[in-house]
């Protein structure tokens, strides 16, 4: 039943060791959807906790990799309608009027809607307007599902679906220094070149080479990191070397694979 108020909304959030932000997370989540469902792969610290005493109802499973955790964590939830959150992201009260408002009169009027993302870097305000992404946070899951991969998570919209938009952005706090945020990367960069289709030696010789200006001139100019002043110069460098560093592993993969030497 859902509770009085609240639009017949699911939250799911994936997690081990997020004790840092998931109380936070969970109680701005239940500022607009009827339950939040963690799906908790053996935390050691005080995340299960912690998101039950903020009103998750938290569920241990073991961890199947980024979308098969994803599609586990879907059909936990009571609600057709669901919101894909992350440990380290946040709804704020001005998103969650919006997405309330779209059940104002039943059924949203699409099966998918577009959300923006904004960081909160470690230092400084947060990016509003540039240096983040567009996710498709809020879904109806007879609709969509997330793929069942290890690595990936992102459904694809096939061409000419609908989508709607939501305007205030998702408040992403995804790092709290540039430590954390390399070992991030890192750990990213390293699943992303063993589950990834691999490409040919020669190309990846390339991009080792020649590719790690672009995938920081993407990041500072495109992206609009040039905004975010001295941090922001900072972060581009980073998170290009974090897509440079893909490409240096999956060289690794395709040598060991292909019997190279």
């Amino acid at each position: 039943m859902t509770e009085p108020g609240k639009p017949p909304l699911s939250a799911y959030i994936r997690t081990k060791n997020e004790a840092r932000m998931i109380g936070d997370v969970v109680r701005a989540a239940l500022q607009v959807a009827d339950e939040v469902v963690v799906i908790d792969s053996g935390s050691t610290d005080d995340t299960v906790k912690i998101a039950e005493s903020a009103g998750a109802r938290v569920i241990a499973h073991e961890w199947l990799g980024n979308g098969h955790q994803k599609r586990f964590a879907e059909e936990q939830c009571r609600h057709n309608w669901l919101l894909d959150l992350d440990a380290d992201e946040i709804i704020t009260p001005e998103l969650a009027r919006e997405i309330a408002a779209q059940f104002e009169s039943g059924e949203p009027s699409f099966h998918v809607y577009r959300t923006p993302m904004a960081f909160v870097p470690a230092v400084g305000d947060a990016w509003v307007g540039f240096g983040g992404s567009v996710r498709h946070k809020l879904y109806d899951r007879r609709q969509f599902r997330a793929p069942a991969h290890a690595a990936w998570d992102q459904f694809e919209i096939p061409a000419g679906t609908p989508v709607g938009r939501l305007k205030s952005p998702i408040f992403h706090y995804a790092f709290t220094g540039a430590e954390h945020l390399m070992e991030k990367l890192n750990r990213n960069s390293s699943v992303r070149a063993r589950e990834a289709p691999l490409k040919s030696t020669p190309m990846l010789v390339l991009r080792i080479l020649f590719a790690l200006p672009f995938y920081f001139l993407k990041r500072y100019l495109l992206d609009g990191l040039f905004r975010g002043g001295v941090y922001g110069f900072a972060f581009a460098m980073m998170s290009g070397y974090g897509r440079w560093l893909r490409d240096v592993k999956m060289y690794e993969r395709a040598r060991k694979e292909r019997g190279e030497r």
